[in-house]
């Protein structure tokens, strides 16, 4: 059976562990699953990622992350942009969306997946595909 929003999905498995407090979640892997998590490491939403071979496409391992008191530091995340309906800003834009919200926006750019801190300094837009807090 074929997924149609593999990144959604992602972020449901997430959302469904941490509320779970559970230690780790299996993903099905994917690149830019891949850049996703490397990206929510890199910003501390996650503890650490480890990819486990499988006879099929390989999984991805995320370890949550929690603060004192077994709080999730992940608080939220959702998804912006969707295969029904894309999102896309510009470079001005992703320049301001760093002053105007909390947390943080990953961007897909021509340039790769990032942060939208990191899409500012370069100067670059495109598809805001989560926001998380």
């Amino acid at each position: 059976m074929s997924m149609t929003d593999p990144i959604a999905d992602l972020l449901t498995r997430l959302r469904n562990a941490y509320k779970a407090h559970k230690v780790a979640v299996d993903v099905p892997a994917s690149g830019i699953k891949r850049e996703i998590v490397r990206i929510l490491q890199e910003k501390k939403y996650v503890k650490d990622h480890t990819e486990l071979p499988d006879h099929k496409q390989g999984l991805l391992r995320v370890y949550l992350l929690y603060s004192a008191g077994d709080v999730p530091v992940l608080k939220g995340i959702q998804r912006v942009s969707r295969p029904g309906l894309r999102r896309y800003l510009d470079a001005e834009a992703v320049r301001q969306s760093t002053f105007n919200q909390r947390g943080m926006t990953v961007v897909s750019t021509s340039s790769g997946v990032m942060s939208n801190f990191d899409a500012a300094q370069r100067g670059v837009g495109g598809e805001v595909l989560l926001r998380c807090w």
